[in-house]
């Protein structure tokens, strides 16, 4: 059916044939966009006839998102320096604001307090940073009864390492439901392994997914080792593509055996190349770079002295 007929027939009931005119207002199918009804009562009677396409089109809509190259990564970027945030280095948060920082502009941070010998601050909104653990819990049950994901996220983690599952997944659930992606992740991972919650393959892809939608790597990656091992390759390979498009790693090595078994095309596999290098470069700064180095050199001398 080509994109005229279509929307030609839409001008109809799809059941009783009744034209969309000044007092006839039609109505979308619940699920998809092949048809119109013009009441309730139509729709039900036009199930049977119709719910076999509707659930291929559906699917169809649903493959138009799923495989949508997100913009970036879903750190997104770093609030200060505005750099994109790296998927495979360390991180930090900070507890008073519930946000993700680059080590870069932390380090940039530390060396200055240090330098002017004041009190330490936080680097984003300058307040004194928290004394104790006991403090930094407080903020962070303040940021979660006010609702911030981001907290709550924190929280199920937390929940997660104790072995308190049940709450874990109560505070993923609710931050997974206030558009936290992570949580999305850490949800579908619970629904894989059983824990906590019984396992629901079904569930699980539905949070993969929603994680991947919004541009988390590993559940990319994830969703496409899901389809290797079904042998859907096409669609596997679109997966390696898009996460290692947002620099990932471990997609471009798979990338790279699927070139060699002629799975992806040398173009193809060529463009993802430029793609994963210019991520992983868009994520790089001279901050972060002495971050890591002030990093590897504190690690030689606790291991020196240790020895």
């Amino acid at each position: 059916m080509s994109a005229a007929e279509a929307e030609a027939n839409n001008m109809f009931c799809a059941s009783c044939g009744i034209a969309e005119l000044d007092d006839i207002k039609l109505m979308d199918c619940d699920d998809c966009d092949l048809v119109r009804y013009c009441s309730d009562k139509c729709q039900q009677d036009h199930i049977s006839q119709h719910e076999a396409a509707c659930k291929e089109r559906v699917a169809e809509l649903r493959d138009v998102i799923l495989f949508r190259q997100p913009e970036s990564n879903h750190r997104g970027d770093c609030p200060i320096c505005f750099l994109p945030l790296p998927i495979d280095l360390e991180n930090s948060m900070m507890s008073c604001y519930s946000k993700l920082i680059c080590r870069g502009c932390e380090y940039a941070n530390d060396v200055e307090l240090e330098k002017n010998r004041v009190q330490n601050t936080c680097p984003f909104c300058r307040h004194p940073t928290p004394k104790t653990k006991e403090e930094a819990d407080k903020n962070e049950m303040k940021r979660a009864a006010a609702n911030d994901p981001v907290a709550l996220r924190e929280l199920g983690k937390e929940s997660c390492h104790e072995g308190d599952y049940d709450t874990a997944f109560e505070y993923w659930t609710k931050a997974a439901e206030l558009g936290d992606v992570d949580a999305q992740y850490h949800l579908s991972i619970m629904y894989r392994e059983g824990d906590g919650v019984e396992k629901d393959e079904e569930k699980e892809v539905y949070h993969t997914e929603e994680a991947a939608i919004a541009g988390h790597p590993e559940a990319r990656y994830n969703l496409a080792v899901d389809e290797w091992e079904n042998e859907r390759f096409d669609r596997s390979a679109k997966h390696f593509i898009i996460a290692a498009n947002l620099g990932h790693d471990g997609s471009i090595q798979m990338l790279k055996e699927y070139y060699k078994h002629g799975l992806v095309s040398k173009d193809e596999f060529a463009a993802a190349l430029r793609a994963h290098q210019a991520a992983v470069d868009a994520a790089k700064s001279p901050q972060r770079d002495a971050a890591k180095a002030s990093e590897k050199f504190r690690a030689y001398q606790q291991q020196t002295f240790e020895n």
